[in-house]
């Protein structure tokens, strides 16, 4: 399986993984209301996010311009459903107030940038 096939597959289950997180148990666990609950969660998805990107990009040893492209072929898959996870919030996750959606919302648009800054700053294994 080539890079750009396994970025788009593990983006994927990732979005699907923490999709049925929020769905199932999210009400345990995204409590808005909590800054530091709040703060925790937009911090810990930066080394997540981070260990999940640098394994694939060491995995297939990519350049820096691949990293990127990588990068944006793994948050793509989510950036595409999660427009109608958010557009059809109450619906989805009615575990959760209808009132989170924004934060919610708020929360994926970081974990994304997250993961395009890690392709970003990728160095380039060959210089």
């Amino acid at each position: 399986m080539n890079y750009k096939v396994f970025s788009l597959t593990t983006g994927f289950l990732v979005w699907l993984l923490a999709t049925l997180a929020f769905r199932f148990a999210g009400q345990y666990f995204f409590l808005t209301e909590n800054p530091i609950v709040l703060a925790g969660l937009y911090i810990s998805v930066i080394p997540f996010l981070g260990i999940l990107v640098n394994f694939i990009f060491n995995k297939y040893h990519l350049s820096k311009l691949e990293a990127i492209q990588s990068a944006v072929l793994t948050v793509l898959p989510g950036m595409i459903l999660d427009t109608f996870c958010i557009e059809f919030f109450a619906w989805v996750f009615p575990n959760l107030p209808a009132t989170d959606g924004a934060t919610f919302g708020s929360w994926l648009m970081w974990a994304y940038a997250t993961v395009l800054f890690f392709g970003l700053i990728r160095k380039d294994p060959n210089e």
